[in-house]
């Protein structure tokens, strides 16, 4: 069987959708052929062992962009095109060319009908469900959410086509050490830094809070004003610190270095960092725009309603909680990855849902 997933772009700022890509490529070709096919960009990941193709995807060059992305399915002859995303005319164009030539297509929105990107633009996005988005979800043999929450909220839109739940995963492999010195004081956030994320509530309810000695490492890359204005607006935060992208064993360094990571986001149909942080050790807090309610159910995290008073009301907890307590709800964050986000039996369930769709 061969699979080609397109995807906008692949590039490392592109942040948990890159990385998704990277971990399930680099697994699920042990099951099938993989090809990524993706737009080119400044610094893409490598996905060891899969073949990519890259386009140049400037719209500004539409027509002959569609005729190249039908010349590479004619010569690859794939039996299922997996979309990873959507609004995007790049996306919306493969998949078309895709099923003029018979090719069976699934369509993963990652997030991107939820509520509160739903809400973004929400002119823009009225008039790109209009012109081609609704009927391409409409039109593709299924749909793929990473949690129920997300199918859930698909469904309400009034969209009927089959959806299957299947959640990203983690490589465990990747993880050189689990944390080991719990009582560090420090809370740390990883991931782009983009309005969605919520850092400016996190920051006001830093600055409310008795932080008792604690530290706040902020990590990740972004639009440049955007981080300099945050940067700007935490200058009387002694204790608040931006420490720029950090990738590869530099991110597992400083996932190991915090006593809880925080990822304070308006929606995310996954998170990836959140798995990556309970995979290596260390206790989560995150919000309900998340699907992450297994933070609660295993007791490894706090999941929240986002508001600045509730993150004030998490911070203070955070600091009384002992060391030692810390160090057990990690240990349970561990062995819930472990269990269920292990991109092994990811890519086994996305293997299976390529054989069913091709029954």
């Amino acid at each position: 069987m061969k699979v080609v997933h397109f995807i906008a772009g692949i590039d490392k700022k592109e942040g948990g959708t890159s990385e998704y890509m990277r971990l399930l490529g680099s697994e699920l070709k042990n099951h099938i052929e993989v090809i990524v096919a993706t737009g080119r960009s400044a610094n893409p990941i490598d996905i060891k062992g899969v073949k990519i193709k890259f386009f140049e995807t400037s719209v500004l060059r539409w027509f002959s962009m569609l005729n190249e992305f039908r010349s590479f399915l004619l010569a690859e002859k794939p039996d299922i095109v997996h979309i990873n995303g959507i609004w995007s005319p790049q996306n919306w164009g493969f998949q078309k060319k895709a099923q003029e030539l018979g090719i069976k297509v699934i369509l993963s929105p990652h997030g991107m009908l939820e509520p509160w990107i739903m809400a973004q633009n929400s002119w823009k996005k009225r008039l790109g469900l209009f012109l081609y988005q609704r009927k391409a979800i409409q039109r593709a043999k299924c749909l793929h959410t990473t949690a129920e929450m997300e199918a859930l909220n698909i469904q309400y839109l009034g969209f009927k086509t089959p959806i299957h739940i299947i959640p990203n995963g983690i490589d465990l492999n990747d993880i050189k050490g689990m944390k080991k010195d719990y009582g560090t004081k420090r809370i740390v956030f990883l991931s782009r830094i983009h309005p969605k994320k919520g850092v400016e509530l996190l920051l006001e309810a830093w600055r409310n809070s008795n932080t008792n000695g604690w530290v706040l490492e902020i990590a990740g890359n972004g639009d440049e004003n955007y981080i300099e204005n945050l940067n700007q607006s935490a200058r009387d935060l002694k204790n608040v610190n931006f420490v720029g992208a950090k990738y590869g064993q530099e991110k597992w360094d400083f996932l190991r270095s915090a006593d809880v990571m925080i990822l304070p986001t308006h929606s995310e149909n996954f998170g990836i960092v959140v798995a990556e942080a309970l995979a290596i050790g260390v206790p989560v807090v995150t919000t309900q725009g998340t699907p992450w309610e297994d933070l609660e159910i295993h007791e490894c995290g706090w999941w929240i309603n986002l508001s600045v008073s509730n993150l004030e009301n998490i911070i203070a907890k955070i600091i009384k909680t002992p060391a030692h307590e810390l160090q057990i709800m990690g240990e349970k964050g561990r062995k819930l990855v472990t269990e269920k986000y292990e991109i092994r039996s990811v890519a086994c369930k996305i293997s299976d849902l390529y054989k069913k769709t091709l029954d």
